[in-house]
């Protein structure tokens, strides 16, 4: 049997003004649409077997609200929960979506509002469901292509990132025409910021309408990749909306240009789908006393004034005043570790997910929460086929999963951590075996 693939997608903006999540201590409630937040799902199908991936512009998705969508997807269509993955573009212009603990500290954000919750599952669950059954006769060609200026690590320019952009394109087999592209890229959404108060999907948005105007019919997926320590920070001239277009239409034409050098022999109409997903049990982080926490914030406190008042530049000051976040945050897991709440907490998200899927000769992994990109490079480095490594897919892990090195940095990812830096390399371990276990 010849490859079926279908795709569609649905509107999950807010209806009403709500409190856009991403930023602290600014109590931003939406004034309005920029550009729709979009649940956007596409649909493999080969014989019995069967894929679906679902891309939804929002900050998180809990875990247990993937598990709720993908088993509502199973019903619906069959498909097995191992074989979906949902991720998240993890924009910050997004409404709340999941309980954060770390949140807590910051007054001015609100629990996730319960009437957009259900509009964002139903949106995600209805997207899927109407990709799997459209799905017509299509053939698949995966590439990649690499970019450049849109941003880089944020804790130094100079530090790792993934320039590559991982490309799955499937166009019908009627006619030709473009049907769908699942794209993966690295780097956190984070040009406009807290004086913005549209939603919006930030620079995505901008690269998903650059490639789909010059392929009209196309629907994009746009998956983030571990961009937890990556952004814009050293790459944007201002927080704007117009920074926001030059950067996604400068990724969105590095698309276009891999697209267009795709020849006949790159498609293929007959190819394997396969799915799995594996159990890791996350290592707990050792929270420093409350006493220790309340003076890390008064020098990260200290280093930031100091920067400001040097006339440091904009990358250095904003790390800096990042890291006092973050230390207000490790104050607050510090008190939560003094209580039961931790340790609840630590005990909801144990065991956690990976998840691999494999279509012909390309793989996807799926990884919850922010990851740091050293993780993800690892992944691709020793993986036995051409992978793509997938964050914020299927829950999050409240907060970060940074590296040794970050860790003893102390910087503000690794303040707002629940768990031990050691979990990220039980991650790639458990993806690597799923890895050699597809068919």
């Amino acid at each position: 049997m010849n490859l079926l693939v279908g795709v569609a997608r649905r509107d999950i903006s807010p209806r009403k003004p709500l409190f856009l999540w991403g930023y602290p201590h600014v109590p931003r409630v939406s004034t309005g649409i920029h550009d729709p937040l979009w649940a956007s799902a596409i649909a493999f199908r080969q014989g019995a077997d069967a894929l679906l991936l679902v891309a939804a512009d929002a900050l998180f998705i809990s875990p247990e609200g993937a598990r709720a969508c993908r088993n509502a997807l199973h019903e619906k269509t069959g498909v097995p929960p191992e074989r979906i993955l949902i991720s998240c573009t993890h924009g910050h212009s997004a409404p709340v979506s999941v309980d954060y603990l770390t949140s807590r500290a910051d007054p001015t954000v609100p629990p996730p509002d319960p009437e957009y919750v259900r509009l964002y599952y139903s949106g995600i669950v209805e997207a899927a469901a109407e990709a799997f059954a459209k799905a017509e006769p299509a053939e698949l060609a995966v590439t990649a292509t690499e970019v450049r200026g849109v941003g880089t690590n944020r804790l130094s320019p100079d530090a790792p990132r993934d320039p590559e952009v991982g490309l799955i394109f499937a166009r019908r087999v009627r006619d030709a025409a473009p049907l769908a592209l699942a794209m993966v890229y690295a780097m956190h959404p984070t040009v406009l910021h807290e004086d913005s108060t549209l939603v919006t999907s930030d620079f995505p948005g901008f690269a998903r309408d650059e490639i789909e105007a010059a392929f009209p019919g196309l629907q994009i997926n746009y998956h983030n990749g571990t961009c937890g320590n990556l952004s814009p920070r050293y790459s944007v001239k201002g927080q704007t909306f117009a920074e926001a277009e030059r950067l996604g239409r400068l990724l969105g034409r590095a698309v276009i240009a891999a697209l267009a050098e795709l020849k006949a022999k790159d498609f293929s109409r007959a190819i394997s789908l396969d799915g799995r997903i594996a159990e890791v049990v996350p290592i707990p982080r050792v929270m420093p006393s409350i006493a220790e926490a309340k003076a890390a914030h008064q020098a990260a406190l200290a280093e930031y004034a100091r920067l400001k008042r040097e006339g440091a530049p904009h990358g250095p000051v904003r790390t800096a005043e990042c890291t006092t976040f973050g230390t207000e945050e490790a104050l607050l897991l510090a008190k939560a570790a003094a209580s039961d709440e931790l340790a609840e907490l630590v005990r909801r998200y144990t065991p956690a997910e990976v998840q691999a899927l494999r279509l012909g000769d390309a793989a996807i992994v799926g990884l919850p929460g922010e990851f740091f990109v050293e993780y993800g490079l690892e992944i691709k480095r020793r993986a036995p086929r051409k992978t793509f490594p997938i964050g914020y897919a299927n829950g999050e892990l409240q907060g970060y999963i940074v590296t040794p090195e970050a860790a003893a940095g102390g910087g503000y990812e690794a303040q707002n951590s629940v768990f031990d830096c050691r979990t990220g390399a039980r991650f790639v371990e458990a993806a690597l075996a799923l890895l050699g276990r597809l068919a």
